[in-house]
């Protein structure tokens, strides 16, 4: 049984002729008859009585006919979602995002989604290295992931955006007045470094900033706490020190302490994605960040 002869079939009860349904359908008659006759045989059935001047439907017709729409209409619907699948309207996007919340990834999640709920993103939050093996895998269609990274085999890193760094320092400090710091210039002070298992990625760019600065590295001062503790402990401490950090969702306004720029290179957060064309989910996934770069 094929999509046209239900097509054919149904054209021919709708019209109450073979003659009148090949013209709707802008085909010859004789086409239209052959194919509801294959239908017929194939299902055991007869559908029409087949009159001089007009073509009825019999009571086995009248029952199939239903149905038979039912099956052409869910066809055309599955033509649909096809299209926009590959065009990227509609569609799953399995994506692994990087630690944390951030207003550019709400506006990422936000430019993705459309008001119809035709296109869902999935997200798996799962380390880094579990995420590029996620995708290695062909579980995942992409996944964020920050600072160095190396790409496994079959992947591909795209530069998603970059992530300056700020530095925070005792309002009363000298370093205070700088329109930007230099790590050199903070060599002297306690540094309240985030640890390593907590965020490798910015542990390891800040420790390898301060090692290719030259001279003494700043000596690690008390605990990093959550942002706004280790705010807090900067502004009010006896003894001054500074920390570092990206920013997530704006820069904090924190009595007691002075937010500065700090020259020294970026925290990149690159896309990983397979290697190749990409999907039509993956085009709109690339075109929303492009619109989200700031």
């Amino acid at each position: 049984m094929e999509l046209r002869q239900l097509r054919y079939f149904v054209a021919v009860a709708e019209h109450g002729g073979f003659g009148r349904a090949a013209e709707s359908l802008g085909i010859v008659q004789s086409a239209v008859s052959t194919q509801v006759r294959r239908l017929e045989r194939q299902l055991g059935l007869v559908l029409f009585v087949r009159g001089a001047r007009q073509t009825v439907l019999t009571a086995q017709g009248e029952a199939l006919l239903p149905q038979a729409r039912t099956v052409l209409e869910a066809a055309e619907r599955t033509r649909t979602l096809a299209a926009e699948l590959a065009g990227g309207s509609a569609g799953l996007l399995r994506l692994g995002p990087v630690r944390g919340p951030g207003e550019r990834t709400n506006q990422l999640l936000h430019r993705l989604a459309d008001d119809t709920g035709a296109f869902r993103v999935a997200l798996r939050h799962v380390p880094a290295a579990e995420r590029l093996r996620l995708l290695s895998d062909g579980q995942l269609d992409a996944a964020f992931v920050r600072g160095e990274a190396v790409a496994p085999p079959g992947v591909s890193l795209l530069e998603a955006w970059q992530d300056p760094l700020y530095a925070t320092v005792p309002t009363g400090h000298p370093q205070a007045a700088r329109p930007t710091l230099t790590l050199g210039e903070l060599a002297e002070l306690p540094l309240r470094l985030v640890e390593r298992p907590a965020n490798p990625p910015f542990h390891d760019l800040v420790t390898g900033l301060l090692d290719s600065a030259g001279g003494r590295r700043a000596p690690l001062g008390p605990r990093f706490a959550p942002l706004p503790e280790t705010l807090a402990a900067i502004a009010s401490a006896a003894a001054p020190s500074w920390t570092v950090f990206y920013e997530v969702t704006g820069l904090p306004d924190f009595p007691g302490i002075t937010v500065r720029p700090l020259a020294c290179p970026a925290l990149t957060t690159w896309l990983a994605v397979p290697e190749g064309p990409p999907s039509p989910a993956l085009r709109r996934l690339l075109a929303a960040i492009r619109s989200t770069r700031v």
